[in-house]
């Protein structure tokens, strides 16, 4: 890709491994967007960012949207501040903007909303493993903008969360559940492309419908360049 081609923040954690990030490059890839890795360890935001992408990872401090304890695990303060700052960034510039599992409950977190700290004791019809594969089904919402871009029928997605959006921030709404109620998209009517999806898109490589999700970002993408 040449220097011309659209740029997009995709945040991360500072992991020797980092699958996410690596799958979700590949996918930015497909649709013809150059994508570059931020992290608390490489924080600055290059010039001429048309858009930013909060991947997922590791549970959000509970203390962002007014709880303590803890949900039995660790968490990543630097990221936090980092992705926290990064999305108020995005916001002030409208830039397009999509949350992925972790990215999407942040979302929420920001525009004042709060999480489930741990739904797998509630889980009653969906599997409590994690799985990058689909083993579950969203049901999205058939007047939702998600559902035009992705069609409103049943989508197969995979898991890999124990937390998840409880009440929704801002004007965000819900554009999918999962078969037990739980939020498993949300979008703002407010924002050219403002999204957060609770799967892993970005590691359903062979599912076409998934990587509508990443076309339509990166249409939004060059619409905000242009």
């Amino acid at each position: 890709m040449s220097d011309q081609t659209p740029l997009v923040v995709v945040t991360g954690p500072d992991k020797r491994l980092t699958f996410g990030w690596w799958a979700t490059r590949l996918q930015l890839w497909r649709v013809g967007i150059r994508a570059v890795y931020v992290t608390p360890n490489r924080p600055e935001l290059p010039n001429k960012v048309s858009g930013v992408i909060i991947g997922g990872g590791d549970d959000i401090d509970p203390r962002h949207y007014g709880l303590t304890g803890t949900a039995g695990v660790n968490y990543d303060a630097a990221r936090d501040r980092l992705e926290i700052d990064t999305i108020q960034h995005a916001l002030k510039h409208r830039w397009p903007l999509l949350g992925i599992c972790r990215g999407a409950q942040l979302l929420n977190v920001v525009h004042g909303g709060t999480l489930y700290t741990d739904i797998r004791p509630l889980r009653r019809h969906t599997p409590n493993r994690n799985s990058l594969f689909p083993i579950k089904q969203a049901e999205l919402e058939a007047s939702s903008r998600l559902a035009s871009i992705l069609g409103a029928h049943p989508l197969a997605i995979n898991s890999l969360h124990s937390q998840a959006v409880r009440d929704l921030g801002g004007d965000f709404r819900v554009a999918a559940r999962d078969v037990d109620g739980f939020v498993q998209a949300i979008e703002s009517p407010e924002q050219p492309f403002l999204f957060g999806v609770q799967w892993h898109p970005e590691y359903l490589l062979w599912k076409s419908r998934h990587l509508s999700l990443f076309r339509e970002f990166a249409e939004q993408v060059r619409r905000f360049r242009s």
